[in-house]
């Protein structure tokens, strides 16, 4: 999978679909926006939480989502191997194929991160 191209599609179709009901996107970013905030749990732990529910729920969109946050947010290879450790445990056969590809999308959008 190229994930590059796989997100930039997925994030059109969103937005052609978003017009079509812009009432419901702006209460899913505000539900988003609360959720995400840094409170008990930092944003960081939030989203390695959102990623094992991307894999366990096999959702390639949010696993693209949800590892470029995590990129954003600093994570490392050896931290994300671990949450992919433990979806894969939660989650079988399954979730091993899907940590797979949260790995290999990690690689792709750490490209050139320092």
């Amino acid at each position: 999978m190229d994930w590059k191209t796989f997100m930039a599609e997925t994030e059109a179709n969103i937005g052609s679909f978003s017009k079509e009901v812009p009432d419901t996107v702006r209460g899913f970013g505000a539900m988003g926006q609360a959720a995400k905030k840094d409170g008990a749990l930092s944003e960081k732990t939030k989203e390695f939480i959102a990623l094992g529910i991307a894999i366990a729920t096999r959702c390639d969109s949010c696993i693209g989502f949800h590892v470029r946050s995590l990129v954003r947010l600093g994570a490392t290879r050896g931290e994300l191997s671990e949450a992919l450790a433990m979806a894969t445990y939660m989650g079988g056969g399954p979730s091993y194929a899907y940590s797979a590809k949260a790995l290999k999308a990690f690689d792709v959008f750490s490209e050139g991160q320092p």
